[in-house]
């Protein structure tokens, strides 16, 4: 199967299979989910959404979280991964917004990453989801499951290389939902240790199911 049969194979199936993917993160705004995605990183979203609450709550906007102490943040999310850090950036974040961008969050991928704790992918996810924009950002399911399936060549060894063959190769409208297909995939079929291939929905296409069923 040639690569371009193989992106069009599995889009089809998940276009019927997840018409309206989405992130599974809970969030009103933009704001949040700027929040929520800093919160992720190396944590679940199910561990963000019971944490992300009592948050937003204290800090509805970004105006109070500026004016937060470490303290009155690291408490709110200590059931977090590395929440140290996280508090930081996240009150580093919210002044630079109220300083620099009017507490509005940005949209572009240059002003998001001149924030505090919010690098590539964490910006790609804010501008595909908040603002609509053909961006693909790779955390750990993506990475691994468009190796598996064989989306991507086993030369693309960093996330941005995978990034850009992806978005080189998915018709921009999308992208959106092909980021969201694959996490979800990852997450829930094609996990890290136990793939499920033979209840795979997509393992006709896959080259990772064709070796090992």
């Amino acid at each position: 199967m040639q690569k371009k049969e193989r992106y069009i194979a599995v889009s089809d199936f998940f276009q019927q299979a997840m018409p309206d993917a989405q992130t599974e993160l809970q969030f009103q705004s933009a704001y949040q989910l700027l929040v929520a995605v800093m919160l992720s990183a190396q944590c679940t979203d199910k561990r963000v959404n019971m944490t992300t609450p009592a948050l937003f709550k204290a800090f509805p906007t970004s105006r109070e979280l500026a004016k937060a102490t470490f303290d009155e943040v690291y408490q709110l999310i200590s059931s977090i991964s590395y929440p140290n850090s996280k508090a930081q950036h996240l009150i580093g974040m919210a002044q630079m917004l109220e300083s620099d961008y009017n507490g509005e969050v940005p949209s572009t991928l240059e002003q998001l990453t001149r924030l505090p704790g919010v690098g590539r992918k964490t910006a790609n996810v804010v501008m595909s989801v908040a603002f609509g924009k053909s961006t693909m950002a790779v955390d750990t399911h993506v990475f691994r499951v468009s190796h598996r399936i064989g989306l991507v060549p086993s030369r693309c060894t960093t996330p941005l290389s995978v990034e850009r063959e992806l978005v080189r190769n998915i018709p921009p409208h999308l992208v959106h939902s092909f980021h969201h297909w694959l996490i979800l995939h990852g997450r829930y079929v094609c996990k890290a240790i136990h793939p499920d291939c033979p209840n795979c929905g997509i393992r006709q296409w896959c080259m990772f199911a064709s070796k090992h069923l």
